[in-house]
């Protein structure tokens, strides 16, 4: 009796379309067909993080009708699973014999020569696309819980979450829809983070905690009302203890993602002054103390209290900060944020490499503000999971603001401002429901 043939058919399965249905009964036609469904960590090596995860997105596959068993594809390269279940067919959408998938399609080609397999390429379903629906589900937008589970998903996918500083809806739809395309990978921002500092600066005001917790949940809400993508809150020192608890549930309700808290007391002064300001760090009890009352505060394990350790911009060793940091993960952190106005990064470097060593898979922040001539790939190999870039949309915009005021200004007319300006329609156009 004949040996039944295997058929392999990789998808990412986010949402599941008539065109995915057509590709599964094509399949069907040439033996059993195995789905090597990609995990989250596959699909967020080239594009935005799926909704669904991974086990959410197998089980569905699973009950397709047609579809004999499901695994996992760890990678974008299919030939690491042809290996293992060495198919006779592997059948995909014939879109992509062009463009970027197409040196993919040669791979597999290639691969399956090896015992004889063969692709089959299925007519592309027009009119519908993974592309598409997705753009109408960024419309729609998100809950507090999608958004709140976002940030520990990207983590654990991605080898360097990026994040971006929003003060205002509209920069918030800038993070969330500016994307570029680098040697064929897609590269987005992956969340905003909710800058103390913006928020303040933004206003006019000093970045001394000046602004208090509701007004800038009211201005941040104007972000989450327009946006999907998970939210870090910068909260400064945390206030006391007794009034933190209070802010993690509040954060955790309306779907924030993490909360940072720095090491520090008495009246905030931003830490790029260093040590020109004076900087006085809590001690290590209280601050740990603070940690677990935060902890014991929020509700579900998704919310993040993430601590920030002030010893290397207060002028204290990386012994120190290591000390810190250690105590801090031991009393509750679900991560670290180690910061430095140091120009080499050097230190940053040695801190996070001797940490490592002590804690494998507790999450690093950074903010290279004052060393970013450090890569992201760069900053990656040192163990750092997480990137925030944390001013720079407002350093962008004042310095473009006020050369447009002085040409109006200079020329008694807003004609020489024109080249400065975006197009009107075009402003009225980035805003979702304005047509």
């Amino acid at each position: 009796m004949e040996k039944e043939k295997i058929v392999y058919v990789g998808m990412s399965a986010d949402i599941i379309h008539p065109g995915h249905l057509n590709i599964l009964h094509e399949a069907q036609k040439y033996g059993r067909v195995i789905v090597g469904v990609l995990t989250d960590a596959a699909i967020a090596s080239y594009k935005r993080l799926p909704y669904l995860n991974y086990e959410q997105r197998a089980l569905v596959v699973k009950n397709l009708k047609g579809v004999s068993e499901v695994i996992p594809q760890t990678t974008l390269d299919y030939r690491p699973n042809l290996e293992k279940v060495r198919p006779d067919f592997v059948v995909h959408g014939d879109d992509w014999k062009q463009g970027v998938q197409a040196k993919t399609r040669q791979d597999i080609i290639d691969k399956l020569a090896e015992w004889g397999g063969k692709v089959i390429d299925v007519p592309y379903t027009k009119g519908i696309s993974s592309t598409m629906l997705n753009e109408r589900l960024k419309e729609i937008g998100t809950t507090p819980e999608i958004r709140l589970k976002r940030l520990r998903r990207l983590i654990a996918a991605k080898k360097i979450v990026r994040i971006c500083e929003s003060h205002s809806g509209l920069t918030g739809l800038i993070i969330e829809n500016t994307a570029v395309v680098v040697n064929g990978i897609r590269r987005e921002f992956d969340g905003m983070w909710a800058s103390s500092l913006t928020d303040s600066t933004s206003k006019g005001k000093p970045d001394i905690e000046a602004v208090d917790l509701t007004t800038r949940l009211h201005d941040l809400n104007d972000a989450l009302e327009v946006t999907t993508k998970p939210v870090i809150y910068d909260g400064d020192t945390g206030g006391k203890s007794e009034h933190f608890v209070f802010t993690v549930r509040t954060l955790e309700r309306l779907g924030i993602s993490a909360i940072i808290i720095e090491d520090k007391t008495g009246l905030k002064k931003n830490s790029l002054f260093g040590t020109d300001a004076v900087q006085t760090q809590d001690s290590i009890e209280n601050f740990c103390h603070k940690i677990a009352a935060g902890k014991r505060a929020q509700i579900t394990e998704d919310f993040m209290i993430i601590a920030r350790c002030e010893s290397l911009i207060a002028g204290h060793s990386v012994d120190d900060a290591l000390e810190r940091c250690l105590a801090y993960v031991k009393a509750g952190a679900d991560g670290i944020m180690i910061h430095s106005k140091h120009k080499t990064g050097d230190d940053i470097r040695e801190f996070c490499l001797r940490f490592r060593e002590k804690e494998a898979n507790v999450p690093i922040v950074v903010v290279p503000t004052t060393y970013n001539h450090v890569t992201e790939d760069e900053l990656a190999s040192w163990g750092v999971n997480v990137v925030i870039y944390a001013n720079h949309l407002l350093r962008a915009a004042y310095p473009a603001m006020v050369k447009c005021a002085e040409s109006i200004l200079a020329n008694g007319r807003s004609y020489e401002a024109n080249d400065l300006c975006m197009p009107i329609k075009q402003i009225l156009e980035l805003i979702p429901g304005t047509k």
